[in-house]
């Protein structure tokens, strides 16, 4: 991060009592007297926790791009996490400027601590937003989790007539199903990289094929393991996000209602048609 040395990084672990090591580092940047920002969360065990994220290099770079082609009156959209990241490292305006805190990942035997852990969140973040943009980031997620061609209008709806941008990865694809399940069914799991990438591609395939998925994306957690994204379109149809990440058998180059701009590691980023004025 030496292209922002006026960021102020601290890390933090997060541990529970029955585990020696700690199950998540997270690292947190402030501006100044500005707020903090989740800049970075690194998941140690197998079961998301908290929040999920992509590479920080990849993100850096994304955050430099954005400074140098997207013009300073330009906005921003992108979940509410990524939202911040960017706004942080690329000074361009984003549509949401305050740590949303949704989906809170929890395993299933921590439900009955949500709302603890929750008012934790609260206190160590601050801002949690005002009831607006509360309001927009479900907005938001419904134009995601929509057929592709609403989908587009409802983003471009959001931006206003603004010059805007969408900025999306697939971890963007969990939280959406975490928070719309009834329009996007997913699951996903972890796969060893062996170097055998049709090896690979057929482990991946039956797993999807067992367990009753149609299609799948991968992110790359680590030199020796890929996630693997499983969707249900057949059952559920396609969504704008679907849309817009690269699964089997579709490419986001193919998708209109969008213009694909620029793309690094897990990162895809769009520009929004400007709205049709009526003749």
């Amino acid at each position: 991060m030496q292209a922002w040395p006026d960021l102020k990084i601290s890390k933090y672990e997060l541990r529970v009592q029955s585990v020696e090591k700690p199950i998540a580092v997270a690292y947190r940047a402030m501006k100044g007297n500005g707020s903090s920002v989740l800049l970075n969360w690194e998941g140690l065990v197998s079961e998301p926790i908290g929040f999920m994220s992509g590479e920080l290099a990849e993100l850096a770079t994304i955050g430099t791009d954005l400074s140098k082609h997207v013009p300073k009156d330009g906005l921003v959209l992108a979940w509410w996490d990524i939202s911040r990241q960017l706004h942080l490292l690329s000074e361009r305006e984003t549509l949401f400027k305050s740590h949303l805190g949704q989906p809170l990942i929890t395993p299933s035997y921590w439900k009955d601590r949500v709302p603890i852990i929750a008012e934790y969140e609260r206190q160590f973040w601050g801002d949690t937003g005002s009831t607006e943009e509360a309001q927009k980031f479900q907005q938001f997620i419904d134009a995601l989790s929509s057929e592709p061609t609403k989908g587009a209008a409802l983003l471009r709806e959001l931006a206003g007539v603004r010059e805007a941008y969408i900025v999306v990865h697939p971890t963007d694809l969990y939280k959406v199903g975490l928070l719309r399940p009834d329009r996007m069914e997913i699951a996903f799991k972890d796969f060893p990289l062996t170097g055998n990438v049709h090896g690979l591609a057929n482990q991946v395939k039956a797993w999807m094929k067992e367990y009753g998925y149609d299609t799948y994306t991968l992110q790359s957690l680590s030199e020796k393991v890929v996630r693997a994204y499983f969707l249900n379109q057949s059952k559920n149809g396609k969504i704008l996000l679907a849309q817009l990440l690269p699964l089997m058998n579709s490419t986001p180059i193919d998708f209109e209602a969008l213009q694909l701009v620029h793309k690094h590691g897990g990162y895809w980023v769009y520009k929004i048609p400007a709205a049709h004025n009526p003749s």
